[in-house]
């Protein structure tokens, strides 16, 4: 496939991608505002809640992350555990120990400071919460092990194989001038790259990273040229080719929560309550609203008897005629607003949002913490059966693929 193609292609996969894109920044704008990326560039430092009144889906995202987290991957645990696919092979004690030290060494690596899984994991299951579909980055370290990147979605565009599963990703991003050419010291960079690298290091420069199945592969030979997965960095301006490499596993672990039919994108918790999440947050606007009215009324003045300008200060006072009058020349004016009716109201939509992202789920052990320990597993297997299809989902689009990456960067290391 030519560079043209290539491009080519990446118009079709982005034109197919566009009915997402605003789903996306409506559900970020409200959800998660540090991604609200999706439609139109933002600057760094940007203002990005204007339109969030109301942080219980923020804060419920966050504890859906985290729960995720301790379910799938939790920090300090051994969370899985390697074997071959012959049950008498397992069984062997050689085999065993094989095993258990390749675990240590996954496990040694994977939490390593220079790493960064735990940090980069929990953003992908924050995305995985808010839009449906995660990505993670996993590349070789330059010295051992393995280093972790969550990728924005925003900046993702895949595809799938005849099997529903994730096996071409092209991946838009920005860079320095100077990054790239650090990049890149043996690439086929352009020479206004190189100028600018010189010129205006810290200028923006968009890259296109492609990987996908390589179709024109010579079994015979081990080089990252005929590896089982094509990797091409691209100039964006350019469409000229910078570096083309491979990977004998795909590098991008693209997870998603619930797909639809013919659908490759995922849905997400947010999606299935986004009218409830906007609906509390235009009912706390107008709670705002009523409130500000009781505590600080419009004021009621007599047509005359009253002395212009009103000064509504403490402690301020305001020249009135009263000459026998039976009520005050200026009063407050009581509209009759039930707060409480829209504060009860909005408890609801909030229990329908904790529900959604599965916070009432995890509280149920901490609100009733005098059951018996019967009553204790009963509820963690209630729990567990709840979550068994999202969870099931990730071990196999996430955790099987995340694994045999990481294996494979430490083999051939």
């Amino acid at each position: 496939m030519n560079n043209k193609d290539i491009f080519t292609r990446y118009e079709s996969l982005k034109r197919n991608r566009g009915v997402w894109e605003s789903h996306w920044e409506e559900i970020a704008e409200r959800v998660m505002p540090r991604a609200a990326e999706f439609v139109g560039e933002r600057q760094p430092g940007e203002k990005r809640t204007e339109k969030l009144y109301d942080a219980t889906a923020a804060l419920a995202l966050e504890r859906f992350a985290a729960a995720v987290e301790s379910l799938l991957t939790p920090r300090g645990a051994r969370w899985h555990t390697l074997r071959t696919t012959n049950p008498d092979l397992n069984r062997d004690d050689d085999v065993k120990m094989y095993f258990n030290q390749v675990e240590n060494a996954m496990f040694s690596y994977r939490y390593s400071p220079k790493a960064n899984f735990a940090s980069q994991v929990h953003e992908g299951y924050m995305s995985l919460g808010a839009f449906g579909t995660a990505g993670l980055f996993v590349d070789a370290a330059p010295v051992r092990g393995a280093m972790y990147r969550a990728i924005h979605l925003a900046d993702l565009f895949i595809c799938e194989n005849k099997h529903g599963m994730i096996d071409t990703v092209f991946r838009k991003f920005e860079v320095t001038a100077r990054v790239a050419e650090k990049m890149f010291p043996d690439g086929d960079l352009s020479d206004d790259l190189k100028k600018a690298a010189k010129e205006k290091p810290d200028e923006k420069i968009k890259l296109l990273h492609v990987v996908m199945p390589r179709e024109d592969r010579d079994m015979s030979r081990k080089d990252r040229k005929n590896a089982a997965f094509f990797s091409g960095y691209f100039e964006f301006k350019t469409k000229q080719l910078i570096e083309e490499g491979g990977f004998s596993t795909q590098p991008y672990i693209i997870s998603r929560y619930n797909t639809g039919t013919r659908e490759i994108f995922g849905r997400s918790p947010a999606m299935t309550i986004l009218p409830d999440i906007k609906m509390i947050n235009e009912m706390s606007k107008t709670v705002i609203r009523a409130a500000q009215k009781v505590v600080d009324p419009p004021l009621l003045i007599a047509d005359e008897g009253v002395m212009f300008p009103i000064n509504t200060n403490a402690g301020a006072a305001t020249f009135a005629r009263m000459d026998g009058r039976n009520q005050p020349p200026i009063q407050p004016l009581q509209t009759g607003a039930r707060i409480d009716i829209g504060m009860d109201m909005m408890e609801q939509r909030r229990k329908v949002i904790n529900d959604a992202f599965l916070v009432t789920l995890f509280q149920i052990l901490v609100e009733t913490p005098t059951m018996t320990a019967t009553e204790v597993l009963q509820r963690a297997q209630e729990k567990g059966a709840l979550l068994a299809p999202t969870i099931g989902r990730q071990q196999t689009e996430m955790l099987g693929p995340l694994i045999e990456r990481e294996f494979d960067i430490l083999d051939s290391q």
